[in-house]
């Protein structure tokens, strides 16, 4: 319950594209703002964090319910994209990684 009082509070009075950080690593919510069409919502934004504390990628992936959860699921699971990635690992370089971080406000799931 606290969970869902904490969300509702958020989407009321959190800032338009305002993310916090949750317990589970790599994973925040963000505030996205009301349109013509919309009130405003919430969306679980996915990036994994890598060995030096950071984001992997500039943007993660925005789930805002369980129907796309579960499609992101199915493709995750299928082996052929298995395959795809280590076809591609094999034919690109190797990148570097940055080093920065920071302290920020956690949602505890």
């Amino acid at each position: 319950m606290e969970l869902t009082h904490t969300l509702k509070t958020f989407i009321e009075e959190g800032q338009d594209w305002e993310r916090k950080n949750t317990s589970v690593k790599g994973v925040s919510i963000i505030r996205l703002p009301a349109t013509k069409n919309r009130a405003a919502s919430l969306a679980i934004d996915i990036n994994p964090i890598g060995e030096h504390g950071l984001p992997m990628k500039k943007k993660g992936i925005m789930i805002m319910n369980a129907a796309e959860l579960a499609a992101f699921k199915a493709i995750f699971a299928n082996e052929k994209v298995d395959s795809l990635i280590k076809a591609l690992e094999e034919v690109l370089p190797e990148r570097k990684t940055s080093a920065k971080s920071s302290k920020i406000d956690v949602v505890q799931i």
